[in-house]
């Protein structure tokens, strides 16, 4: 079972987060505190700094500013330190070609396996846990590279859960994936956080699904925090117009909003 983070501390705090990269700002500032067992989703046009972001708490950039995650100070904790309280989902992972799904699934036990040594007994179990969680069994010795995206999506939810860390991190975890498998996925995640207190912190470019799952909605725009708060106060006509150039108009359920695109007039 994950590890929960402590109940004392915020599970990420971070306060005047800014990265440039060739003179250009790719975070601008961004102040952020995310509590433990929270859902949020950050949203944002292209460009908006929403992967930067992720990568910062992830470890994978630097970034001016201060950063605690679990009430400890990042730039102090070590790379495997790290790994044991945040996992990473990236949109694209890279898979060494003919690696199979259990072993890939295995990686996520690297942060509590010493680096002379082998998996243990533990490790192995944590593995076969997570491939039953997700019905994975069945696909344990293909290799990922022949999985259907949206099996290919279950396998990084498994490595996730092997990995054990209290804080999830999901670069777009829907892209490419049709509305039923989108809907599958998240619908993992959300139990995952039920069952094993997962903070979750996910960017999200269908805007519907940020406000159908998750608990608070942050929109980024040129690097800079432009809201946060409840989908119904961040997910709005105006704010959206204002930020995406778009047309839309947003109707409310009781699961949040759904944003819908129109045409323009003629």
């Amino acid at each position: 079972m994950t590890a929960l983070a402590s109940e004392h501390h915020p599970a990420v705090v971070a306060s005047g987060l800014t990265v440039k990269v060739g003179g250009r700002l790719l975070l601008d500032g961004v102040d952020l505190t995310v509590q433990p067992g929270e859902w949020l989703n950050i949203v944002g046009p292209n460009g908006a700094g929403k992967t930067t972001l992720l990568r910062v708490l992830a470890g994978l950039a630097t970034a001016e500013g201060t950063l605690t995650i679990d009430g400890r100070d990042a730039h102090g904790l070590r790379r495997r330190e790290r790994s044991r309280l945040v996992a990473l989902v990236p949109q694209s992972p890279l898979v060494p070609p003919g690696m199979t799904v259990s072993e890939y699934v295995l990686l996520g036990r690297t942060a509590h396996i010493h680096p002379l040594a082998s998996e243990s007994r533990h490790d192995l179990e944590a593995v076969a846990v997570a491939l039953d969680r997700l019905d994975l069994h069945p696909f344990a010795d293909r290799t990922v590279d022949t999985l259907s995206g949206g099996e290919r999506q279950r396998v990084l939810v498994a490595r996730l859960l092997a990995q054990d860390a209290p804080i999830a991190l999901l670069d777009e975890p829907t892209s490419a994936l049709d509305v039923g498998h989108q809907q599958h996925v998240l619908d993992l995640v959300e139990e995952l956080r039920h069952t094993h207190g997962l903070t979750v912190i996910a960017t999200m470019h269908d805007l519907t699904m940020a406000g159908q799952y998750g608990d608070r909605v942050a929109l980024l725009v040129g690097g800079r925090l432009a809201a946060i708060g409840p989908a119904s106060d961040v997910l709005t006509e105006e704010v959206l117009a204002a930020h995406y150039g778009a047309r839309i108009r947003i109707l409310q359920t009781d699961d949040g909003p759904v944003v819908v695109p129109i045409r323009e007039s003629r």
